[in-house]
């Protein structure tokens, strides 16, 4: 069996750079075991392993509940956080440039981490989620501070059609002077999903503009949905 990092390593990333590119989205199939994802479920109802507790109707978030993880995080997602930054920063140091923004990310995740920390950001943002009958996310983005990275990614624990019905992931894409365009995702148990946080790039007649986009989650028809999401910047609260 493939450790977390073989897998990573064997992942198709000119196929993941291109869809980030064209789509603002990526999928990597089967990165997780099922012993993974049933060990991460049975953890969510430890309470030393998180920081806080976010039930999302008191905030008009949606209908669910999620917990941020405290540091250090458990050893897989620490992993995942660390071995998939670097192969994110060149896509999102691409954006910025064909853009022209003048930044650049650095290429090691822990310097990342200590430009979050200059600015106050010390707090982890790697977060799980759980949906029951009824549950959803509203459309929204993972920022947290001043500065953020642009990409981030979600763990999928359960199989669509099995452990619940709906629940599908939801990317809008706001195109400039015209009507939003809905993306509806159904990754499998196992799933990594990558993402754009904010904006991707794209081509108009005079050159790149920000494709704005949001994430969410549609309603739960039936039985339970977590998830793992994993931002790689860190959070001022």
């Amino acid at each position: 069996m493939k450790t977390i990092d073989e897998k990573i390593n064997a992942a198709d990333w000119q196929q993941v750079t291109e869809s980030m590119h064209d789509k603002g989205y990526a999928i990597i199939e089967n990165i997780l075991t099922a012993a993974d994802c049933s060990a991460l479920i049975h953890n969510y109802q430890n309470p030393e392993g998180y920081r806080k507790t976010v039930v999302m109707e008191r905030y008009r978030f949606g209908l669910g509940e999620y917990k941020y993880f405290n540091y250090p995080l458990p050893a897989l997602i620490q992993s995942i956080r660390t071995q998939i930054y670097p192969r994110l920063a060149p896509i999102a140091n691409t954006w910025m440039r064909v853009l022209q923004i003048d930044n650049q990310y650095p290429l090691v995740h822990e310097e990342l981490l200590n430009l979050c920390e200059q600015q106050g950001q010390t707090k982890a943002t790697v977060l799980i989620l759980k949906y029951g009958q009824g549950g959803y996310n509203t459309l929204h983005q993972d920022l947290y501070g001043d500065l953020y990275f642009p990409i981030q990614l979600v763990l999928f624990l359960n199989e669509p059609g099995e452990d619940y019905d709906g629940g599908e992931f939801v990317l809008t894409q706001q195109n400039p002077r015209a009507q939003s365009k809905a993306i509806v995702l159904k990754p499998r148990k196992g799933d990594m999903l990558m993402f754009t946080t904010n904006f991707r790039p794209a081509k108009g007649s005079k050159g790149y503009y920000q494709m704005k986009m949001k994430h969410g989650v549609s309603e739960v028809h039936q039985g339970e949905r977590y998830a793992v999401g994993i931002i790689f910047h860190d959070a001022l609260t």
